[in-house]
């Protein structure tokens, strides 16, 4: 099965001109993507875009990007170009199933642990500190030494509550597969530790 994670930064500034203006340019090409009202329905989502794309719900945003994936025959990198351009970032993502299904088991842990929400869109801080959570249950899932340990002991020292509860956690399920996920933490972490806008997380079967 193809699975995949992508995450996503957005631009305002440029959805509110560039993808606005496409939208209105071949509304009947992004009608068939749309729910049965596709009319209202893509009203709405040019209505979102002019006040803030942030606010497009994640089947609206999931819409857009099968409308574009067909624009673009499936060419993932063009697709990727189009959608910067069009003030939407795919600037990460986790392929196959298996390392999909781990993650998204990491995070419905991680905000029943915490009591915090991480929806398909969260603020930077937020998912900065599921971040942490993560690196720190995949280290301890990977007792390898690897250069990456001198990033984790800085975290370490600077994040105890968040370490305690990584702990806490792998000690009761004892996750050895999360191990494989160390690199997706730590590049995450690399991408957004100085980003202070919104995330979105999408989730694409």
């Amino acid at each position: 099965m193809s699975e995949e994670l992508y995450f996503i930064r957005i631009n305002p500034n440029v959805a509110k001109i560039n993808l606005y203006n496409k939208l209105c340019r071949e509304e009947n090409t992004v009608l068939g993507f749309l729910e049965a009202d596709s009319k209202t329905s893509l009203e709405l989502i040019k209505n979102k875009v002019q006040g803030g794309i942030h606010s497009l719900s994640e089947e609206e945003i999931l819409n857009l990007y099968s409308w574009l994936n067909h624009q673009y025959n499936s060419d993932h990198e063009e697709l990727k170009v189009q959608l910067f351009c069009n003030g939407i970032e795919i600037f990460y993502e986790i392929t196959g199933e298996n390392q999909v299904k781990i993650f998204q088991q990491i995070i419905s842990d991680y905000e029943k642990i915490s009591q915090k929400n991480l929806n398909f869109i969260s603020d930077s801080e937020n998912f900065n500190q599921f971040l942490i959570y993560g690196i720190f249950l995949t280290n301890l899932a990977n007792k390898e030494n690897t250069e990456e340990n001198i990033c984790y002991k800085f975290l370490k020292a600077d994040h105890q509550p968040l370490y305690a509860i990584a702990e806490e956690q792998f000690n009761s399920k004892n996750f050895p597969e999360s191990a494989i996920l160390s690199k997706y933490f730590y590049d995450l972490y690399d991408l957004t530790k100085y980003y202070k806008g919104s995330i979105i997380k999408l989730h694409h079967i």
